[in-house]
Formats: C-alpha cells, sequence, structure tokens
C-alpha cells in the first residue's frame, strides 16, 4: 500500500511512513461497521487556505476553552497533509509577533511533541506509559464500550450531545474530547486503548499520536493523576443548546473532592485533596 500527500500547489508527492510498516498502520486505522454519512467539513486546499486566512490567534487564546470558542478549525486540513504546521507558523510571522500566538503555537508544540514520541517507538502507541493512579490496575478496566455508549443513551445528557456531536461531524472540541474520555475511563471503567480506538473510528482529524497520548493523560497512565470534571466545570464553558440539568447529569455533579471519592474510592484521603 502507497500513500500519498498533496501540497499546498497541487502537486502529488509520494508520503514515507515513519515507524510502522503501511499495512499495520492501516490495520490500526480499521474503522467501526457503521453507515458512512460525509462530514460536513469541506475538504481541499482552498478551504484550508481560507481557514488559515481567518486564524484569530488572539481570540483564540481568550476563548479556546470554551465549547464555542474562536478555534481554528485548522486540525483536519493538518491532519491529512492540506497545510503544513511550517507553513502555520509562517504566516503567523506574517501577521503578528509570536509572543501574540502563544497559546495557539503551545498546542501546535504538543501536536510535534506526540508525533515524535510516536515516531521515536510506535509500538508502544497502545501501551500504559506507566501504572493508573486510580487505585484500580489494568485488568480492573473493561475491554468493552458499554451498549449505552455506543447508542448515545446514557444518563448523563452531556455525555449523549458529545457522542452524537462526534457520529455526526467527526469532530469534537478538545476540551469535550477530554470530558468525553474522562467519562468513558473513570465513570464508566473502560481500558483508554478501548476508548481511544473508537473515538478515532469517527474522527476526521483523528491522528494517532495526539489521540492516544491524550487518552493516557486523561486515565493517569501518561500523567501524574486522574483528569475528571464536574457538571460545574461543563456549565463553565457550555455552548448554548446543551442540557445542562442536574437531574439529566447527576452522575457529574457535586465538588471534585466528592466525585473523586466516589470514583476513587481505593485511594488515601490526601489523593482526593
Amino acid at each position: 500500500m502507497k500513500f500519498y500527500e498533496q501540497t499546498v500547489t497541487g502537486a502529488i508527492n509520494p508520503v514515507k511512513l515513519i515507524g510502522k510498516e503501511s499495512y499495520q498502520r492501516f490495520q490500526d486505522w480499521m474503522l467501526e461497521e457503521f453507515d458512512f454519512n460525509p462530514s460536513p467539513f469541506v475538504g481541499g486546499v482552498e478551504q484550508s487556505q481560507t481557514k488559515l486566512a481567518n486564524l484569530d490567534v488572539q481570540h483564540y487564546a481568550k476563548t479556546r476553552n470554551y465549547l464555542d470558542g474562536g478555534i481554528s478549525m485548522l486540525s483536519p486540513y493538518i491532519e491529512h497533509g492540506l497545510v503544513d504546521p511550517t507553513e502555520i507558523l509562517k504566516y503567523i510571522d506574517s501577521q503578528q509577533d509570536r509572543i501574540q500566538a502563544y497559546g495557539f503555537l503551545q498546542q501546535l508544540s504538543w501536536r510535534d511533541f506526540y508525533q515524535k514520541k510516536y515516531a521515536e517507538n510506535p509500538d508502544l502507541i497502545w501501551e500504559n506509559l506507566q501504572a493508573y493512579k486510580t487505585g484500580f490496575k489494568h485488568d480492573e478496566y473493561s475491554d468493552q464500550l458499554p451498549k449505552d455508549i455506543l447508542e448515545a443513551s446514557t444518563d448523563v445528557a452531556v455525555i449523549n450531545g458529545f457522542i452524537e456531536e462526534l457520529k455526526q461531524t467527526g469532530y469534537l472540541h478538545n476540551h469535550a474530547r477530554l470530558f468525553l474520555a474522562a467519562y468513558i475511563v473513570h465513570w464508566r471503567r473502560v481500558k483508554w486503548q478501548v476508548g481511544a480506538r473508537w473515538m478515532l473510528s469517527y474522527l476526521i482529524d483523528g491522528n494517532f499520536a495526539s489521540n492516544n497520548y491524550s487518552w493516557q493523560w486523561v486515565a493517569s497512565t501518561g500523567s501524574s493523576k486522574p483528569y475528571i470534571f464536574n457538571l460545574e466545570t461543563v456549565r463553565k464553558f457550555a455552548k448554548s443548546g446543551m442540557n445542562l440539568d442536574v437531574a439529566d447529569n447527576f452522575p457529574l455533579h457535586g465538588s471534585y473532592e466528592a466525585l473523586s471519592r466516589r470514583l476513587f474510592p481505593r485511594l488515601s484521603v490526601k489523593d482526593h485533596a
């Protein structure tokens, strides 16, 4: 199997994949069996250049954590080779000082960092970097996604909304990805690998390294502690139209300390503080 990329000039160039053999990488990308629906994203070099021209790094820095914030939406075009990070950097340099784009460049740098870690040892991309720091062992997490997650029919309304958005558009705001990953791993106690593979099967900007290392950060196998959130945090960053009623999101209701005690009962008292 051969892979190619299209440059901004329209030239088609062969790509040599780093790390795994191409067939192994293709197997990693095996999708779930579901009816195909085209993404609402418009592809192509012209559209990627439009997104780049509309990049507002200062607005991004102020609002990027909000689910309706001023994110760039460049990730699908970066992932599919329609715009290169070096091109983005040159564009930023032509428009303003780099210090004004610090927040945006920081996120772009994380992507590059994860790519380099993946290239160093591709065979480890599905392996735990460390043990879970949740009080539970790897084997105590499920190998299957619950049916209600697959069908977006959990007892948490905001989670159902994120799942539906992911399935319908192939995209989720990064904050929503973290919320969804945390719910799957910590509330439902599913192995991060299971959730990561499922999410990759939908993401139009799916990138092995960024996706998997982010899941490990959430799970605590790639960080110092598990990432959790509560309903109050979702409300802080929510966009209009979301169902944020306590009754419809009760598993997320409570302080961080209370949720930590509920989710990780084997941890010591100081670990919940």
